[in-house]
């Protein structure tokens, strides 16, 4: 599909087809759905993305320049290397406009934004940062958080059920209320500085 033809896209269904380096500027997707498509190093700039749906994608290294997202999904897509805070955000969002399902997004950043209700299930989430960020009541569950940065998070009622590798400071991240499975919540002790005994 040719982006130049048109400004706005109403529920359409794109393909297998390769963006990758392709600049797409302005354009408004609602209600579309991307499947196995290749936006490796693309641009979307000022772009708006609403109840999207991106299955089996490749979009590392995708550069958000000032782009909109409200309810979009991403399901088995790589997503490697991508600058989240380049994106446009609302002051206000009542609920994440992301949902990432078995995704990889690793070497991303989320840095200093309020993505409430964030959804990462199953995801690879290694070297991601997530610093100074406010992801409360976020589902974190069956993810890989090797290497990941956590520090003045918000993570207040976050579920990390079945999430694995986290490293989590008690005393630099506000983690009230948040789920974790009993064996792998050791790992929050680390910060203590204690010896555990069998």
């Amino acid at each position: 599909m040719d982006f130049e033809q048109d400004e706005n896209f109403w529920s359409v269904v794109i393909e297998k087809q390769d963006y990758s380096g392709v600049s797409i500027a302005g354009k408004e997707f609602d209600g579309c759905t991307f499947r196995d498509c290749n936006f490796t190093e693309a641009t979307f700039s000022r772009c708006t993305f609403s109840d999207c749906l991106f299955e089996d994608c490749n979009l590392s290294l995708v550069d958000l320049d000032y782009s909109r997202f409200s309810d979009v999904e991403f399901i088995g897509c790589k997503l490697v290397g991508v600058n989240w805070t380049r994106a446009n955000w609302p002051q206000l969002l009542f609920s994440s406009p992301l949902s990432f399902v078995e995704s990889i997004l690793n070497e991303s950043s989320f840095f200093g934004l309020t993505l409430q209700e964030l959804v990462l299930d199953g995801c690879k989430a290694v070297n991601v940062d997530f610093r100074e960020g406010d992801f409360t009541s976020a589902r974190f569950g069956g993810s890989d958080f090797s290497g990941a940065l956590f520090f003045k998070t918000n993570l207040t009622s976050v579920d990390f059920v079945e999430a694995t590798d986290y490293a989590i400071d008690l005393f630099s991240n506000e983690i009230r209320h948040a789920r974790f499975e009993r064996l792998e919540a050791v790992r929050l002790l680390d910060c203590l500085d204690v010896e555990l005994v069998d």
